[in-house]
C-alpha cells in the first residue's frame, strides 16, 4: 500500500526550518536561561583541522552527536557573559560533520550547498516498492479527511484495506448491520415496524411457478395435504367443529331437509306426492334400528360422518358391523359386516378419519389381538384390515381419537400384562402402528376412553382395578411415547365405564361410574394436563352411571347417557353447569330393560343422538333427541 505524505506549503517549510534550528541551539547548549551580552574572546586555541560547516537551516531528525575536537588552551574563555554557555565544538574533520546542525542516521542532505536541505528516506516495511520522500512533490490528486468523512471521494476498492474476506468486491457477505444498509424501506425497517405481509411482485428471486402438490404429493380435488407429524398425506380434514350445527340455511317453499354435503351445507328436496312430514310435537324418536341376528348393540360406538350421517359400529352375532344411518334422526340404516371376530367381547370404537372414511378400532377375540379396521367407503360396504398388535391378550377396552397430526390414536388393555397401551397409526389408513406402554403400575388400563386436549396430546381417562380408583394419563408428545399418570378419584370403588370429553373452557371431563355408592360422577380436571382436578356425584338417585357415555352439548355443556340399573332404563343427565357439578336425570326410554353399552354423539342437527343395547329383545335401539337437552315434549309456547 502507498502511503502519502502531505507537505505543506513553502511558507509553512521555511517557518517549520528556522523553529527546528532554534530547538537544536536550545538541545545543545544544556537548555539554560537567556544568554547575556556576549564578551571579549579569549586567545584561541589550536584547533583541529576543520570540516565541513553545519546546515544553518533545517533541523531534521536528530540523531547522535558526532565525537567533540579537543579544545583549545583558552577555549574555557570562550564565552565572557554570565550566563552564555560555549557550543559544543565540532565533529572533526575526519568524520565529515561538523557544525551547528547533526544529522543521524536515515538524514541525507542534498542542494547547491551542502547541507541547506535535509529529507527522510523511509526504509520501514510500508506496501510500495520504492521508498518516500519528505520532499516529493504531489502528481497526482489526493483526498483530505473532509472529502472521505463527506462521501464526495470515490475510493478505488484495491486501495482499501481492512475489508472483511465474506465483503470482498463481489462477494458474499455472511452478515450486514441494519444499520449501515443505505436507502432500506421504511415499511421494513428493522423488523420492528409491524410489517405482516409482503407483496408477491416485491419478492425477489420467487420461482416462476409454485408445486401445490408438495414435490411428488398429488392429492384430489377433494383433498387437501396435511402433515402428520412426519410427513405430508392426502386427506380431507371435513368440516370444522359446529359447522353442521350453525343453521342460517334453510329450504324453499315445498322442500325439505334431506341432509348435508361434505361441507356442511344443507340439502334440500322436493316432497314427493303422498309424502307427509311428521309433526312429533316435542318427543323424541325411539328407533329400534339393528333386530339381529344374534344379540346386536353390544360395544355400541357413534360418530357422525362428513355427510352429516351418524355411523355406528357395533357388536352382533359375534362378528363387527358398521351401520351409516339413513338420515340424522337415524330412523333406519344401511349395515356392512365388517368381519366374524370369534366369541368374546370385541370392544369397538369408531372415528371420521381425516381422508373422510370411519376408522374402526377392535378386538379380534379369535386369537386376542389388537385391530383396526379402514373403511374404504363411507358406508364401509369394503374395508382394509390390519392387525396393530398381537403379543398377548390385548385390545381390550380400546377407544380411539385423530391426533394434531391427522393420524389415529388408540387407547386399550393389556390384560396379559395388565397395562394401560396407546397404538399411534403411522397412516391415514393406519396399516401400522407405534405400540407404547404408558401406565404399568399395578393392573391398569381397563375402561379406556381417549380425546385430544387444549395443548394437541392425548388425555386418556381410565380404570386402576388394583386400587380402583380413576387415573389419567396425559401424553406429552403426539405418538404418546412421552406421559405423565395421575390417580384423579380414589374414594371406594371408582373408575369404571369412563368417558372422556373436553370442555368449552379447554379441559377435561370425565364420566364415570362409582359401584360403591352406585352413582355416576364427574370430574372436571383443573388444567390441561389434569394433573390437578375436582370431582362430584353429578346424579344419586340409585343405581345410576354404569355403561355411561359423555359428550359436550350445543349448549356447551356435557350431556351424559348411562344405564340406570335399578329400573332398567337409559336415561340422560344435562349437567347444570361447565364442571358439572350437578345434573339432572331424565329417562328417555323405559319401555324395557335397555341402555346397556351406551354412546352419544351430537348430530349433524345439533341434537343428542344415543346408540344402545336392548337387553329383552337383543336388538340395537337409537334415540334421537328433540332439544338440545333432551328434554321429552319440551316445546316454546
Amino acid at each position: 500500500m502507498n502511503r502519502r505524505v502531505f507537505l505543506a506549503p513553502k511558507l509553512g517549510i521555511l517557518a517549520l526550518a528556522i523553529l527546528l534550528v532554534a530547538l537544536a541551539v536550545s538541545g545543545c547548549s544544556g537548555g539554560q536561561g537567556e544568554t547575556g551580552p556576549q564578551g571579549p574572546a579569549g586567545p584561541p586555541g589550536k584547533t583541529g583541522e576543520p570540516g565541513s560547516p553545519g546546515s544553518t537551516g533545517l533541523q531534521g531528525f536528530p540523531g547522535p552527536a558526532g565525537p567533540v575536537g579537543p579544545a583549545g588552551a583558552d577555549g574555557a574563555d570562550g564565552l565572557a557573559g554570565k550566563d552564555g554557555a560555549r557550543g559544543a565544538a565540532g565533529q572533526r574533520g575526519a568524520e565529515g560533520k561538523s557544525g551547528l546542525l547533526t544529522l543521524g542516521p536515515g538524514l541525507t542532505t542534498e542542494g547547491s550547498n551542502e547541507g541547506d536541505v535535509a529529507s527522510v528516506d523511509f526504509d520501514g516495511p510500508g506496501a510500495a516498492s520504492t521508498v518516500a520522500r519528505s520532499d516529493h512533490d504531489h502528481d497526482s490528486d489526493y483526498y483530505t479527511k473532509l472529502d472521505l468523512s463527506s462521501g464526495t471521494a470515490d475510493v478505488a476498492w484495491s486501495s482499501l484495506t481492512g475489508v472483511p474476506g465474506d465483503l470482498s468486491s463481489g462477494g458474499a457477505a455472511a452478515s450486514v448491520e441494519w444499520e449501515n444498509i443505505r436507502n432500506r424501506p421504511a415499511g421494513l425497517d428493522d423488523g420492528d415496524d409491524g410489517l405482516t405481509s409482503v407483496g408477491w411482485a416485491d419478492i425477489q428471486n420467487k420461482p416462476s411457478e409454485l408445486n401445490t402438490t408438495l414435490g411428488g404429493l398429488v392429492c384430489g380435488s377433494s383433498e387437501i395435504a396435511i402433515y402428520n407429524g412426519s410427513t405430508w398425506v392426502c386427506g380431507d380434514p371435513g368440516p370444522s367443529p359446529g359447522e353442521y350445527v350453525s343453521s342460517g340455511q334453510s329450504c324453499g317453499p315445498g322442500l325439505i331437509a334431506s341432509g348435508f354435503d361434505s361441507t356442511g351445507n344443507l340439502e334440500c328436496a322436493a316432497i314427493a306426492s303422498g309424502d307427509e312430514v311428521p309433526f312429533l310435537r316435542g318427543k323424541h324418536r325411539v328407533t329400534t334400528l339393528v333386530t339381529g341376528p344374534g344379540d346386536a348393540g353390544f360395544w355400541n360406538s357413534v360418530t357422525v360422518g362428513d355427510d352429516g350421517l351418524p355411523v355406528i359400529a357395533y357388536e352382533a352375532n359375534e362378528s363387527l358391523y358398521l351401520a351409516q344411518c339413513d338420515d340424522v334422526t337415524c330412523a333406519s340404516a344401511t349395515v356392512s359386516l365388517i368381519e366374524a371376530t370369534g366369541t368374546g367381547d370385541l370392544h369397538a370404537s369408531v372415528i371420521i378419519g381425516t381422508d373422510g372414511l370411519p376408522l374402526i378400532s377392535y378386538r379380534s377375540s379369535s386369537n386376542a389381538d389388537l385391530k383396526i379396521a379402514h373403511c374404504q367407503t363411507v358406508d364401509c360396504a369394503t374395508s382394509a384390515k390390519a392387525i396393530l398388535e398381537s403379543a398377548g391378550n390385548v385390545g381390550e377396552f380400546s377407544s380411539i381419537a385423530i391426533g394434531t397430526d391427522g393420524l389415529g390414536i388408540i387407547s386399550y388393555y393389556d390384560r396379559t400384562n395388565g397395562n394401560l397401551k396407546v397404538a399411534h397409526c403411522n397412516t391415514t389408513s393406519c396399516s401400522s402402528a407405534a405400540v407404547t406402554t404408558v401406565d404399568s403400575t399395578g393392573d391398569v388400563g381397563r375402561h379406556t376412553s381417549i380425546t385430544i386436549g387444549s395443548d394437541g396430546f392425548a388425555l386418556i381417562s381410565y380404570y386402576d382395578m388394583s386400587n380402583a380408583d380413576l387415573k389419567v394419563a396425559h401424553c406429552t408428545n403426539l405418538t404418546c411415547s412421552a406421559s405423565t399418570v395421575e390417580t384423579i378419584d380414589s374414594a371406594g370403588d371408582v373408575g369404571r365405564r369412563t368417558s372422556i370429553a373436553i370442555g368449552i373452557d379447554g379441559r377435561g371431563l370425565i364420566s364415570y361410574f362409582d359401584a360403591t355408592s352406585n352413582d355416576l360422577k364427574v370430574a372436571h380436571c383443573t388444567n390441561i394436563s389434569c394433573s390437578s382436578s375436582t370431582f362430584s356425584s353429578a346424579v344419586t338417585s340409585g343405581g345410576v352411571g354404569d355403561w355411561n357415555s359423555m359428550t359436550i352439548g350445543a349448549d356447551g355443556r356435557a350431556i351424559i347417557s348411562y344405564y340406570d340399573s335399578f329400573n332398567g332404563a337409559l336415561e340422560i343427565a344435562h349437567c347444570a353447569d361447565t364442571l358439572c357439578t350437578s345434573a339432572t336425570g331424565i329417562d328417555v326410554d323405559a319401555t324395557a330393560n335397555v341402555g346397556q353399552h351406551s354412546s352419544i354423539t351430537i348430530g349433524a342437527d345439533g341434537l343428542p343422538l344415543i346408540v344402545y343395547h336392548d337387553i329383552i329383545s337383543r336388538n340395537l335401539k337409537v334415540v334421537h333427541c328433540s332439544n338440545t337437552r333432551c328434554v321429552p315434549n319440551m316445546r316454546n309456547r
